[in-house]
């Protein structure tokens, strides 16, 4: 299993090809909710997310053991298409990527642009499909987005980078889609703490990893959930990372209001573009400070900035903005 040390390790594999990206504050936030807040902003990644990580090490760590394969096949909500085909492109490997047909517009052109081949599915079952059937047929080595020891390492070198800039932290907050991100955020948590609470935050109508959790056995959507936050809408999570997922402080359950208004607010306060995806973690935040965490030193990482123009129009087809954010506001104040 998946060691702690294995994102040290992938952390200095990629730092020569990744961006070290920023830890952003916000006094207004941090008075308003009486805390301390860290945002590792992946938006400023390569890719626009923080799926570049997993992807290069993956590569990177192919070619360290002389197996680089001559071809690449993923399936991808958006940002592992972006990123696998910008890994790919600069180790000279081909690329092909299976997406489903409601992905995002811009990181469909982005997965282009990179020079990958690209296949529209009709549904990500359909994709994971042919997916499979390519590997299958031509030897081409497939990259799954989160179920990979080297993808899940990758993905938690930003967390790592966040501990290692600042540390300290009382608790850790990450989105759950597939669980690699999180997988890897509590492993470099507890490369530096033993005591930090590491939680995931996934929208209620896409909550298989917290049903997963509170369970104990995988749960498993027979279709994408239709959440605005398109970058966690996978089917279930995987052994892999259900055997870190079972070892989180909790699950936080965010609504679709929620993460609007949050996005908003990230946005407004910190002068960035970021993803509704990136907006389940401080949403999960909040609700944990208002269980009576007050003036805790808290990591949030925002795992993207990629953002089309039909989701950037409904993120803001209602302000949110005349409510401000408390310490203590609940989920009915938000709607």
């Amino acid at each position: 299993m998946l060691t702690p040390a294995a994102i040290e390790v992938a952390a200095k594999r990629i730092c020569a090809y990744v961006k070290r990206t920023p830890l952003l504050r916000s006094t207004v936030l941090n008075r308003l909710l009486d805390a301390n807040i860290y945002f590792k902003f992946e938006g400023q990644q390569k890719v626009g997310a923080f799926k570049a990580r997993g992807a290069i090490n993956a590569l990177l760590s192919l070619k360290e053991a002389d197996h680089l394969p001559k071809e690449v096949v993923a399936f991808s909500s958006g940002n592992h298409a972006q990123a696998v085909a910008w890994a790919a492109k600069l180790l000279g490997v081909k690329a092909t990527i299976m997406l489903p047909a409601n992905a995002s517009q811009v990181k469909v052109a982005a997965t282009k642009a990179y020079g990958a081949q690209v296949v529209l599915a009709e549904t990500r079952q359909e994709a994971e499909r042919l997916v499979a059937e390519k590997s299958q047929h031509t030897g081409a080595f497939l990259l799954p987005p989160y179920d990979h020891d080297d993808v899940i390492a990758g993905q938690g070198t930003a967390a790592f980078e966040a501990w290692q800039d600042q540390g300290g932290f009382d608790a850790v907050f990450a989105p759950c889609g597939g669980g690699g991100l999180i997988s890897g955020t509590y492993l470099a948590t507890r490369f530096f703490s033993d005591s930090a609470q590491v939680f995931a935050a996934e929208p209620i109508i896409a909550n298989d990893a917290s049903r997963s959790y509170k369970s104990g056995t995988i749960c498993k959507f027979d279709e994408s959930p239709p959440t605005i936050a398109d970058g966690v809408r996978t089917l279930a999570i995987s052994e892999r990372t259900f055997a870190h997922i079972r070892n989180l402080s909790g699950f936080y359950e965010i609504s679709e209001a929620e993460i609007i208004y949050w996005t908003q607010w990230l946005m407004h306060l910190l002068k960035v573009a970021v993803e509704p995806t990136s907006a389940l973690g401080i949403a999960a935040a909040q609700k944990w400070i208002s269980e009576g965490n007050r003036g805790k030193k808290i990591l949030v990482v925002l795992s993207g900035g990629n953002m089309d123009a039909k989701t950037y129009a409904e993120v803001w087809r209602k302000d949110f903005l005349a409510q401000l954010p408390s310490a203590t506001m609940t989920t009915i104040e938000m709607i």
